[in-house]
């Protein structure tokens, strides 16, 4: 991705920006909303009333710091898009002394957000796989594809925490666990950034926490939760994967807005973990210091409070950090040397990308969804689909039967790609028509049906198909033809699931959070329907968040869950199953025993689980890590490679021999907990610090080796400073949070201080 190497950059930048007016240091700073063809189109509440409404003439006058989504925005062909972006560059470079051009960003959570590019699985589902491996290699063909057509940045990975799974952007998280977040979110921040695109880490930090789910919602914590938790993905990200950018959150912890909160955007993340890249805004975070949060009297006030704490470029759009803060700094209001320090740090990384050197030409073949990139595509949805039951119903038999397939998302097309991808980002209205959810919406990629799928890999079957109305309503009728063609059938398949959309227009998404765990609309009384009928019967959810399933689960042959698949999901669901491939993901979050369910993670202290001294039963219904395999594993005791005693700059070593005791291949994955019997603070029971995913054939086996750094065992003191403490720690080894197979024991001879951004956050495995 360099050009020049940081040292170089840093001078350059350095230099250019003692030359630069006061104008054109601010407007580095800014960004500009256009796609290929127009202005920005409809945006999110509190948004669209904030775009300037300036020529692009005006809007480039001293240089432009970034574009924002021109690919994202509207459909537009690549190969035509490039052209126009290319030309929208030329004016850029041209307008300016320097002949710096914009730095271009678009969204990627499920890849390239622009239409006809290959549409990934969700974060979540990323999550599911616990195979970081995989998620670099799609994370690489991802920042290829947008660095092809002139896109320099991508706004991913998402690693906030998931902390109530009612909150709407449930489905861009990758998961409840710090480490598993952290580990697959830093494989992604290297996979992208080797693709040539700098990677954004969102959103800087806390905002999953949100008091209710509720999307913005405050957010009330104590210092050490947050270090603890909502921190420690973000510094795996920063010093493991050198992210080069971080988007600060929409809010406001404790009272303090994310956008306004130096101690976090320049203590922490840059002075502690020695981040080195660019900090932008969330979409208009800086005028929402003034507002929506109210600690800015006005948009000059918003402007320097963001700039003193350490956001660097304001976007989409040119607004508080354009004439407000060029008056407050010829005020005197604000230090010109503020201006400076984002400045230089914008433009080093602009030089670092070549953005001041001879442009490329644009290219004159484009393929945004080319085939290795949907083999990919196929792959991740493949380790990413959960079996959470089977009473051996599942594989599904080949020849001849009678199936009833029933449910609203069934043959729907749109309930495989999150709120992110490009068709439902855009998707404006309810459904039309009775085949897909957006019919009028042309896709721009191949998006399959799980029951195209399923009558395409179960040729000799009978099956029946009853969409029994729409994930947000349907009729007593509905209801009723769906359990008259499952009373008919030797086995029925009931599709429930989500409608993803953005704020309100689906039941998952950006701004859709849930009051409950319940499934949406009327899909519990479906399936309470079609389970009545007698009818062995599998219940298959496609959602963006997990769903109460305890009134089902043991009725059910088999509950299968997919986390927003991308367009081949259907094709790895259907793989699974029909068989012809093992169920590999293990679940990334807990699902609720019941709609009511109060929110959890796994992450819990012993009074947060179920006590004798509360009526309310937390307890969910499938655990973290949780999922089953069609073959059997035998496990080993864990063994104890290092000492029993040891010190607390060291590491304990522990490994497991795991055998496919099955007929056939499958894949297991190993997962490796702390649990801190003792400590000077109130622990979780346990935390994820470790997992291998093993793939073996039948018959074989294999051991996973797992070196624990100690530091994986600190925890913030009651002094505020991480330290690791003396006394015993256990080491559990199991297939789940729920499921240990066993034990092993080691005693830390000495307590250690750790200076800040020195942590080992990773655990080395090795499979043999």
């Amino acid at each position: 991705m360099d050009t020049d190497t940081p040292a170089v950059a840093a001078e350059r930048a350095a230099g250019l920006v003692k030359q630069m007016t006061l104008e054109e240091k601010c407007a580095q700073l800014v960004g500009l909303w256009r796609d290929v063809d127009s202005d920005a189109g409809d945006m999110a509440p509190n948004q669209s009333e904030q775009i300037t409404q300036a020529t692009d003439t005006e809007a480039i006058e001293h240089g432009l710091g970034q574009l924002t989504r021109p690919f994202g925005t509207a459909a537009v062909d690549p190969v035509e898009g490039a052209a126009r972006l290319a030309d929208l560059q030329r004016r850029i470079r041209g307008s300016n002394r320097f002949g710096i051009a914009a730095l271009v960003h678009e969204e990627c959570l499920t890849g390239f957000m622009a239409h006809g590019a290959t549409i990934f699985p969700t974060a979540l589902a990323w999550g599911a796989t616990f195979d970081p491996d995989l998620v670099r290699k799609m994370a690489r063909s991802i920042g290829a594809s947008m660095r092809e057509v002139g896109v320099h940045q991508g706004l991913a990975p998402v690693l906030d925490v998931v902390s109530d799974s009612r909150w709407g952007r449930t489905e861009e998280t990758i998961g409840e666990d710090p480490y598993l977040t952290g580990t697959v979110g830093t494989a992604y921040v290297a996979g992208i950034q080797e693709g040539g695109v700098v990677a954004t880490l969102k959103h800087f930090a806390g905002y999953s926490a949100s008091l209710a789910g509720r999307n913005f919602g405050p957010v009330s914590m104590g210092s050490r939760q947050f270090a603890e938790t909502y921190l420690t993905p973000f510094e795996m990200a920063v010093r493991g994967g050198r992210a080069g950018s971080a988007m600060a959150s929409y809010a406001a912890n404790d009272g303090v807005p994310s956008h306004a909160n130096d101690r976090l955007l320049t203590g922490v993340l840059r002075e502690e973990w020695g981040f080195g890249g660019t900090l932008v805004a969330d979409y208009f975070g800086v005028n929402f210091l003034n507002s929506l949060h109210g600690i800015a009297a006005d948009r000059s006030e918003a402007g320097r409070l963001a700039l003193a704490a350490g956001v660097d470029v304001e976007l989409p759009q040119v607004d508080c950090y354009g004439k407000p803060l060029l008056e407050a700094v010829r005020a005197g209001v604000v230090d010109e040397s503020l201006v400076d320090r984002a400045a230089e740090r914008v433009l080093r990384q602009k030089i670092e990308l070549g953005l001041l050197d001879e442009p490329a030409e644009p290219p004159a073949r484009v393929d945004l969804d080319p085939p290795e990139a949907r083999d990919l595509a196929a792959e991740a949805a493949r380790g990413s689909i959960v079996l959470l039951s089977n009473d051996g119903a599942l594989p599904l038999a080949p020849g001849p039967r009678r199936l009833a397939v029933v449910g609203p998302v069934a043959d729907d097309r749109a309930v495989m790609l999150g709120c992110y991808s490009f068709p439902n980002h855009h998707a404006r209205s309810e459904p039309e028509g009775d085949h897909d959810r957006y019919p009028y919406l042309d896709l721009g990629v191949e998006v399959p049906t799980v029951l195209e799928r399923l009558t395409a890999d179960l040729p000799e079957a009978d099956i029946e198909h009853v969409a029994a109305g729409t994930v947000l309503d349907a009729s007593d009728a509905d209801i009723a033809a769906a359990a008259e063609a499952a009373s008919g059938a030797e086995l029925a398949i009931v599709a429930v699931g989500d409608r993803p959309g953005m704020f309100g227009r689906g039941t998952t998404g950006e701004g859709c959070d849930a009051p409950s765990h319940a499934l949406p609309g009327r899909q519990a009384e479906l399936l309470e329907a079609v389970l009545a009928t007698g009818t062995p019967t599998v219940v298959l959810v496609i959602s963006g968040r997990p769903y109460a399933l305890g009134a089902f689960a043991d009725r059910a042959a088999a509950v299968v869950q997919a986390f927003l698949p991308g367009q081949l999901g259907a094709v790895a669901i259907s793989e699974v199953l029909t068989g012809s491939r093992d169920p590999e993901g293990r679940l990334p979050v807990g699902v609720p025993a019941r709609p009511d369910s109060p929110p959890a993670t796994y992450l819990s202290p012993q009074l947060a689980r179920r006590s004798e001294v509360s009526s309310v039963d937390p307890t969910p219904l499938f655990h973290f890590g949780h999922g089953l395999s069609y073959t059997e594993f035998s496990w080993g005791e864990p063994t104890l490679l290092s000492s029993a005693e040891i010190s607390p700059d060291d590491v304990v070593e522990v490994a497991v021999e795991v055998r496919n005791t099955g007929d056939r291949a499958g894949a297991e994955v190993v997962q490796v907990y702390l649990h801190d019997p003792v400590a000077s603070t109130v622990r979780p029971v346990q935390r994820l610090v470790g997992f291998a995913k093993l793939r073996l054939e039948a018959g074989q086996s294999a051991e996973a080796r797992f070196a624990v750094p100690l530091d994986l065992a600190a925890l913030v003191g009651p002094d505020g400073r991480w330290t690791i403490e003396s006394g015993a720690l256990e080491l559990r080894v199991g297939r789940s949070a729920a499921d240990i197979a066993g034990t092993v024991s080691v005693e830390v001879t000495e307590p250690r201080v750790l200076e800040p951004g020195t942590r080992r956050l990773e655990t080395a495995t090795s499979v043999g």
